[in-house]
């Protein structure tokens, strides 16, 4: 019996040839659900080691799945309204959709879909899943509340040290 074995290239238009993807995903136009949006455009790249693409992917769902199957290990920034405390953030290592929380804002459903999606082509990647804890999604509204603004330092500190175990 003969065993397929994965020939699969990487794709450099959608990895620009990084091995880690920063995704922050979220609504800029809902107030605290937009934080994972926020985050990646507010941070400083300039912290962060080489070999690292940064996207926002707004409420992107199945577009982002060739940038996200295209990378070893993505790690996703999101809002959550998971009953803890406004502004806390939690890991997760989901490798299934149903390891996905089921209080994930607005587009939980697309999250879901593309791990789904990702499995059954066997192009997972690693993923861990920055949670920030909000309290409510406020239509029309760009600003965040002050304590989901402060979470936005605190993750920033907290990835780079998890990229920074990923080279141990």
């Amino acid at each position: 019996m003969e065993v397929a074995v994965s020939t699969r290239k990487i794709d450099e238009f959608h990895s620009d040839g990084n091995t880690i993807l920063i995704l922050g995903i979220g609504n800029y136009l809902m107030g605290d659900e937009g934080v994972g949006v926020h985050f990646i455009n507010r941070i400083d790249k300039t912290q962060f080691p080489e070999g690292i693409s940064f996207i926002d992917g707004g409420t992107g769902g199945f577009t982002l799945i060739p940038y996200i199957e295209n990378h070893q290990k993505v790690i996703i920034v999101d809002a959550t309204m998971d009953g803890k405390e406004e502004g806390t953030i939690s890991l997760l290592k989901p490798r299934f959709s149903e390891d996905f929380p089921i209080s994930l804002s607005g587009h939980n459903f697309g999250l879901k879909d593309m791990v789904e999606i990702l499995s059954m082509l066997d192009t997972m990647p690693e993923i861990y899943l920055y949670t920030i804890t909000i309290l409510k999604m406020e239509p029309m509204c760009m600003q965040l509340s002050p304590k989901v603004e402060a979470s936005i330092e605190k993750v920033t500190a907290e990835i780079i040290q998890q990229i920074e175990r990923f080279k141990n």
